[in-house]
């Protein structure tokens, strides 16, 4: 993943699993801007959670946001979205199907392109599953802003043709510039043992007028039904920002404030960029994080940057930096960006 740039590599991995082993798919962009886009989708195999994971297969290049689909014949089948650099009518063309082997270990048999999507454009994230003899098509449309939505399709045939939803986009805040939840859309479907089914999805939460969402994307879960055989979401297609779950809520752990000291493992808050040689970028001895200088912290190949996800709107971060630079180009400390936080001292020791 070296020479990835920000906002590529992996993207949009989908776990699942057909009843003897676990499936992951993923896109590894290296390139976003521009005419051509350079995604390469893998596919790799457990027969645990925890592994071990198999060495990955390579799919194809012609899209992201992959998803493997378990028949209930044995088959798989793989779907992405498609691109198309002379956008004949689009860029994002619309959601691909074919066959995978296991035993052969690659895609087989015929490509179609099974849904162009709606007038909304830019169809990607597609989701295949099978209920009561339907095949449900869920995607996403309007890109990852503010017209980002959920938009489901269904055919009795795999192959299509896809009708989409009576109500086309099955959650989407685009039309309501108010609502808590925005940018919402990029959904899957989970039906729990007792027989209830939920939507997750991407969201955001904008703090400000300018609609700034310091906390990213987030991921929300919303109450659905099914109905003369259509997914609704409840008192949707706006997410609802509460939602009643079987499960409790802690929020004890996620207000309590966090010390980390480093002695002999990373704490799992942690992570870094693209590369698993971490003894080339940080050290951690005699109770310190040590960081190995190496390019600016903008670099694409080799960066000495050890950091964790922001969680709060509003937080306090301090920490002890042991740095003794002899060149105005060598620099060390706490960053974070302007807009999400405070950071009051400086972070790490670097070598």
């Amino acid at each position: 993943m070296r020479g990835d740039p920000d906002s590529c590599g992996i993207w949009a991995p989908c776990l699942t699993h057909d009843g003897e082993k676990f499936w992951l798919v993923y896109t590894d962009v290296k390139r976003k801007d521009g005419s051509f886009k350079d995604a390469h989708n893998y596919i790799v195999s457990s027969p645990t959670i925890e592994g071990p994971w198999s060495d990955p297969v390579y799919a194809n290049s012609s899209g992201f946001d992959p998803s493997l689909f378990h028949d209930n014949d044995g088959k798989k089948w793989f779907v992405n979205m498609l691109i198309d650099h002379r956008a004949r009518p689009r860029v994002f063309a619309g959601i691909v199907l074919q066959e995978f082997d296991p035993s052969a270990g690659q895609l087989v048999g015929p490509r179609k392109n099974i849904f162009f999507g709606t007038a909304l454009d830019l169809v990607e994230g597609p989701h295949l599953y099978k209920r009561n003899g339907w095949y449900y098509l869920l995607t996403a449309e309007g890109g990852t802003g503010y017209g980002h939505a959920c938009t489901l399709a269904r055919s009795r045939d795999i192959w299509g043709p896809y009708d989409v939803h009576p109500q086309q986009h099955i959650l989407s805040s685009k039309d309501h510039p108010h609502a808590a939840l925005q940018r919402a859309g990029h959904g899957d479907i989970v039906e729990t043992p007792d027989g209830n089914t939920y939507l997750v999805h991407l969201t955001g939460r904008p703090t400000t007028q300018e609609r700034r969402c310091v906390l990213g994307r987030e991921t929300a879960i919303q109450e659905a039904y099914w109905e003369d055989d259509w997914l609704y979401v409840k008192n949707g297609p706006v997410p609802s920002l509460f939602v009643d779950l079987p499960a409790a809520r802690d929020d004890g752990p996620y207000w309590a404030e966090k010390k980390y000291t480093f002695t002999d493992k990373l704490h799992k808050d942690f992570q870094w960029l693209r590369t698993p040689e971490t003894d080339r970028i940080f050290a951690l001895e005699d109770s310190k994080l040590t960081l190995f200088g190496r390019e600016s912290i903008g670099s694409w190949f080799e960066q000495s940057l050890v950091a964790r996800r922001q969680e709060h709107f509003s937080y306090d971060a301090e920490t002890v930096v042991d740095f003794s630079p002899e060149d105005e180009r060598q620099f060390a400390g706490l960053t974070a960006d302007r807009a999400l936080g405070r950071a009051t001292r400086a972070s790490h020791h670097v070598v």
